[in-house]
C-alpha cells in the first residue's frame, strides 16, 4: 500500500512528479509535543533557498505538528518511525514509493531489521533507483547494484555521528544527484551555497 490512509493530513498523496526537481530530505527529528527541540531554522532556510519542490521526512518526527511545519516549506511525503505516536502510524503507511520522471524512489524509516541499511536493501534493493531511509542517525550514501542508498542522518539528534545532517537530491534528465549536508550548528547552513539560490 503506497497511499496515505487519510486525505486530511499535512502530507501529499501525489506520487508521480515530472523530471527536473529538487528534493529535500530530513529524518529522525524526534520532536515531542512540548519539547524545547524544534526544526532548526537554518534547515528550513536551506530548503527554501534550494527552492525544493518536494520534502521527504523519513520517520521519527514524533508528532503531527512537525509534519505540519515542514509541509509549509514544500509538499511533503512522510513515513512513520518506531518512535512516532499512534496518530502518525494511523495517518502514514510504513513504506511508500514515488517517481520523478522515469526514476523511482522507495521510502522507509528502516527499523525492524538487523540494521537500517540492511532493511532498506531488503525492502527496496534492486526494485527502485534510490532508497531513502533513516533510523540509524548515520548519514550515508552508497550504491548497491543499481540502487542508490541515501540516509541524511538526523537533523536534530546526531547521537553516534559528529554531525547533524539533511539531504538534497536533484533529479534532472533522468540523473539522480544526492548530496549530504552535514553541520554542527544549523545557523552555519546559511553559508552553504545551493545551486538554486537566488542570484546564481
Amino acid at each position: 500500500m503506497s497511499r496515505y490512509r487519510q486525505d486530511w493530513g499535512p502530507t501529499t498523496n501525489r506520487r508521480r512528479f515530472d523530471d527536473h526537481m529538487t528534493i529535500g530530505v530530513i529524518a529522525d527529528t524526534h520532536i515531542y509535543p512540548g519539547s524545547r527541540r524544534g526544526i532548526p531554522a537554518g534547515v528550513t532556510r536551506l530548503f527554501r533557498r534550494a527552492a525544493i519542490d518536494l520534502l521527504i521526512h523519513l520517520g521519527d518526527a514524533n508528532s503531527r505538528i512537525v509534519l505540519e511545519e515542514l509541509a509549509e516549506v514544500a509538499p511533503l511525503i512522510a513515513v512513520p518511525g518506531n518512535n512516532d505516536d499512534p496518530e502518525l502510524h494511523y495517518m502514514l503507511t510504513e513504506t511508500t514509493r514515488f517517481s520523478v520522471g522515469e526514476r523511482t524512489f522507495g521510502v522507509l524509516h528502516g527499523h525492524g531489521g538487523r540494521s537500517a541499511k540492511l532493511e532498506a536493501i531488503r525492502r527496496f534493493g534492486g526494485k527502485v533507483d534510490c532508497v531513502l531511509y533513516g533510523h540509524s542517525h548515520l548519514p550515508h550514501i552508497e550504491t548497491v547494484g543499481d540502487t542508490i542508498l541515501f540516509n541524511p542522518g538526523s537533523a536534530t539528534d546526531r547521537r553516534w555521528h559528529e554531525h547533524f545532517g539533511v539531504g538534497l537530491i536533484r533529479v534532472e534528465d533522468g540523473i539522480i544527484e544526492p548530496e549530504l549536508i552535514l553541520y554542527r550548528d544549523a545557523d552555519h547552513l546559511d553559508n552553504i551555497s545551493v545551486s538554486r539560490d537566488e542570484g546564481e
